[in-house]
């Protein structure tokens, strides 16, 4: 072995030839020189190959299950919380910056729901010498309150959604549809990693739906997308409420959501004289075809406003009765579902007159046949 002439500062052996490039011994104060550079028995015997800490906290939402992650909270979707474990300690952990070629393997062990012990093996070359080690990283999952939760926990919300219906009390099918409307679109900006999208409270009322919503700006997405499903319109009020930090003035918004006074399969009767309509759209302006003829009716109104018209009944108040004769290209003969008795009623274009039945209305404005169920003429555009 060739000699350098250099010795160990620790133990005073000499330093084979060929060290230049050995790490320092602390404290030398960015000055290298012979006495700064041990020997290989010297520098492994308090060398780590990795710095790992005492112990690893992960906190956990109890309601939600998210992850702390840095200064938020993070939706993760996980069932059980090992592989953001094993994720936080290989973060956690560090390796020495002369180690080459290094490789290194996880296997957690699972203590109890709380409790996951991580046992990590590393292994690297320094001084061209293989090196192995082991550590144990103890991990506890805190199980804590997210933001998030805590706010609807404890009743916080910025904006109500009302949803009412014109001249009438939403049906039973609309408030639930409402609801789902709501619910699908918190998800979609929950899907997002929007964490300030959530509901605080539905409550179903005498007159419609109430919900809480957790900021104006959500609120307002849900009246929008509740008058584009289901139509009518929406307003919006604001009430000053409190002053954040900087003074700025904070309002809480109201969107009150006003269904059609007519919903679709509904059968009235408008102030024109033309005859019954079934309502085939709510959505805009409102559209049906005319019972007596089979043409299409199309209302114009602004701001949601429906005609004026006289209630008749619903497509599912129809009862199906014999077509008993065709008198002519404008009337046909059926039987009363409820007399028997033989009536002459107006024929529409989209009557079948080779049909057998027909499904027919009654109502105190007569009888009219309706189109057949999944026509054309009963789609919601």
């Amino acid at each position: 072995m060739s000699r350098s002439g250099e010795f160990c500062p620790r133990c005073g052996d000499e330093i084979p030839e060929g060290t230049d490039e050995r790490p320092e011994l602390a404290g030398a104060g960015g000055q290298r020189n012979s006495e700064h550079v041990l020997c290989d028995a010297c520098y492994f015997e308090e060398f780590d190959l990795v710095d790992a800490p005492d112990t690893i906290q992960v906190r956990v939402c109890s309601r939600c299950g998210a992850v702390h992650k840095g200064n938020r909270w993070v939706d993760i979707g996980a069932e059980d919380y090992t592989d953001i474990a094993v994720e936080q300690v290989s973060e956690a952990l560090g390796i020495h910056v002369d180690a080459q070629s290094v490789a290194w393997q996880v296997a957690p062990e699972q203590l109890d729901k709380n409790n996951i012990r991580m046992h990590a093996e590393f292994s690297g070359v320094i001084r061209g010498t293989p090196v192995t080690e082991e550590v144990t990283v103890p991990v506890r999952i805190s199980r804590q309150t997210c933001k998030r939760c805590g706010k609807i926990a404890g009743g916080s919300f910025a904006s109500i959604v009302q949803v009412r219906a014109d001249g009438r009390d939403p049906t039973d099918e609309e408030r639930e549809r409402a609801e789902e409307i709501a619910e699908e679109y918190i998800a979609a900006r929950e899907e997002t990693g929007d964490r300030n999208a959530f509901i605080t409270e539905t409550k179903s009322v005498d007159d419609g739906l109430n919900m809480k919503i957790s900021t104006n700006q959500m609120g307002l997405g849900i009246a929008k997308r509740i008058t584009a499903q289901l139509g009518g319109s929406y307003s919006d009020s604001r009430r000053l409420i409190s002053e954040d930090e900087d003074g700025q003035e904070l309002y809480r918004m109201t969107y009150a959501v006003r269904l059609p006074r007519y919903r679709q399969g509904e059968v009235i009767d408008p102030e024109d004289g033309d005859g019954p309509v079934l309502v085939r759209s709510v959505q805009g302006n409102l559209k049906g075809v005319r019972l007596a003829t089979g043409d299409d009716y199309e209302a114009s109104f602004e701001a949601g406003e429906a005609p004026d018209a006289r209630r008749l009944g619903f497509r599912e108040d129809a009862q199906t009765t014999t077509l008993v004769a065709v008198e002519d290209d404008n009337a046909v003969q059926v039987l009363d579902p409820e007399t028997f008795e033989s009536k002459t009623v107006p024929r529409p274009d989209y009557l079948d007159t080779d049909a057998n039945e027909v499904p027919v209305l009654k109502s105190h404005a007569g009888l009219h046949i309706l189109p057949s169920e999944g026509a054309d003429t009963d789609t919601d555009e």
